[in-house]
């Protein structure tokens, strides 16, 4: 695609890099999660974490239009540049109505609208600019026509009608939206374009970045106003290192190995690993990243003896799920994000996650704070084995002539 008077946009080449402002965008996810959090945090419930995970997929789903949208046009040239601003926006009236997305407080608008009329202008925004950008290919433009007024018509009608419903019907609805929207776009085609793999599969390591950065505020926030001691230092670097240990199953080896497999596949083939591993696998990971955030600062609550609960409390429930499951889910989901690009099962990874489902009803009979380096330790075998067991692997991985 050259550059046009016409539509005022500027092609990504084959070694383009994520933009400066595409990681500006991203800060207003970053907002979106820690309100997601909040909100989960603020009623432990079967019901409310059932909504939090529908907000993310939203949250998630408006993001990865845009990732696709970057790889084509440069977010920061030209026509794009204000549209990322005016999507921006949107994205951040909609995290500021996450709290009163189901429950709308007295006083001011009405949340439950204001979420959705900040959901179809992102979308709107998003369909406008790829339009102009598939102005010169035919075959793109009927892909985006086909994908976006689907997409608006399923996930845009159905939110505005949840805003105006309560209970069962309305969750029903928010599920429906994001399930319609998801299906939709495994079945409107594979006509779409990847001008860099490069610049893919970077956004959405730097976007599991900011997942990982969320579940270190949350520890942070779990302590908040607490005076310093060993319960509190040795939770935190404890969750830390569950965070770095994430960051390095992520990185190390599986993030490279996807790239290599996107860069070299060609047509359809390429662009069905760039969704199946980049825009459906990595959303099992954002969601195991948040729900770990949850139990991170549920357990440092436990530690820091706040809100009526001692050191030696076992986490229980909901948040002991949050902060096994999340990790669980994030390793399934790294082994179906390799598994896609390449066909090799990472065993070691599916055999740490059914260990730590087994160590469940053990770490709900411990300290809440032994629960914590119960996970951390799994995650340490793994990664210790992986490094050792693979190392040759490994390192032609990471420092053959493609990863230079």
């Amino acid at each position: 695609m050259a550059d046009s008077k016409r539509s005022r946009v500027v092609a990504v080449s084959a070694d383009s890099s994520v933009t400066q402002l595409e990681l500006f965008f991203d800060l207003v996810l970053v907002f979106a999660f820690t309100m997601v959090t909040a909100m989960a945090a603020h009623e432990i419930s079967a019901v409310n974490m059932l909504r939090a995970l529908v907000v993310i997929a939203l949250m998630w789903w408006l993001w990865i239009a845009y990732s696709w949208l970057g790889n084509v046009v440069r977010a920061d040239e030209g026509i794009t540049r204000v549209a990322m601003f005016v999507a921006m926006g949107g994205t951040f009236l909609m995290a500021l109505a996450i709290p009163e997305a189901f429950h709308d407080l007295p006083g001011g608008w009405y949340a439950p609208l204001v979420f959705a009329i900040g959901y179809l202008v992102v979308r709107l925004v998003h369909l406008v600019v790829f339009l102009l950008a598939s102005a010169n290919d035919p075959q793109l433009r009927g892909q985006v026509v086909r994908w976006g007024f689907g997409s608006l018509t399923i996930g845009g009608v159905l939110l505005v009608c949840a805003a105006f419903t309560h209970g069962s019907l309305q969750i029903g609805l928010w599920v429906a939206a994001i399930a319609g929207d998801m299906l939709w776009t495994l079945l409107a085609g594979t006509d779409w374009r990847l001008n860099s793999a490069k610049h893919f599969s970077e956004r959405y390591g730097l976007i599991i970045i900011v997942a990982l950065g969320e579940s270190i505020v949350s520890i942070g926030i779990g302590v908040s106003g607490l005076p310093i001691s060993w319960p509190i230092a040795l939770g935190s670097m404890l969750g830390l290192a569950i965070s770095g240990l994430l960051w390095w199953a992520y990185f190390d080896v599986a993030a490279l190995t996807v790239e290599h497999a996107l860069a070299h596949a060609q047509g359809d083939r390429q662009i069905r690993i760039a969704r199946g591993c980049y825009t459906y696998w990595h959303f099992p990971m954002i969601v195991g990243i948040i729900a770990l955030s949850l139990g991170m600062k549920k357990v440092l609550n436990y530690v820091g003896e706040a809100q009526g609960h001692t050191l030696h409390d076992a986490l229980t429930g909901i948040p002991l799920f949050a902060l096994y499951g999340g990790v669980i889910a994030y390793l399934v989901a790294l082994v179906g994000f390799k598994q896609y690009a390449t066909g090799n099962v990472s065993v070691q990874r599916l055999v740490a996650a059914v260990v730590l489902l087994a160590l469940i009803p053990l770490a709900a009979t411990v300290p809440a704070l032994v629960a914590l380096g119960m996970l951390c330790a799994v995650l340490m075998a793994l990664i210790a084995w992986e490094t050792v067991r693979h190392g040759d692997i490994r390192e032609e991985i990471r420092h053959a002539p493609h990863a230079a």
